[in-house]
């Protein structure tokens, strides 16, 4: 099994994110993520991971695991997994928008979707 390290450091790649987006969204220092991901520290708190687990749209029991807070990991649909991805991307960069600007984006993917069904 990948170290907790290499699992948040993969994570946050495949995400697209560098270390100060991930502290501007979560509140975790980029210092102490750096460590994370260096195993400097081995077994942060639930919370954190947690937050990580959100943002990164990783399973949350995965991260315990890879920590060594837990033993066993209950496994997921994997197409679960990247939906669950997919909505945590397109939530962190909806932060900065308008309630309305929000609204617009859904409003296109709601379009889509209609479109797509009628090809």
């Amino acid at each position: 099994m990948k170290s907790l390290g290499i699992t948040l450091k993969e994570a946050r790649d495949r995400n697209d994110l560098t270390l100060r987006q991930v502290d501007e969204a979560t509140g975790i220092s980029s210092a102490y993520l750096s460590q994370l991901e260096n195993d400097k520290i081995k077994k942060p708190s639930a919370n954190v991971l947690y937050k990580l687990a959100t943002l990164y749209g990783e399973q949350l029991n995965n991260l315990l695991k890879a920590a060594g807070i837990i033993q066993t990991s209950n496994i997921i649909n994997e197409d679960e997994s990247e939906e669950m991805k997919w909505a945590n991307r397109l939530a962190y960069y909806a932060k900065g928008l308008t309630p309305d600007e929000q609204e617009e984006i859904v409003n296109w993917i709601k379009f889509k979707v209609q479109n797509k069904k009628h090809d």
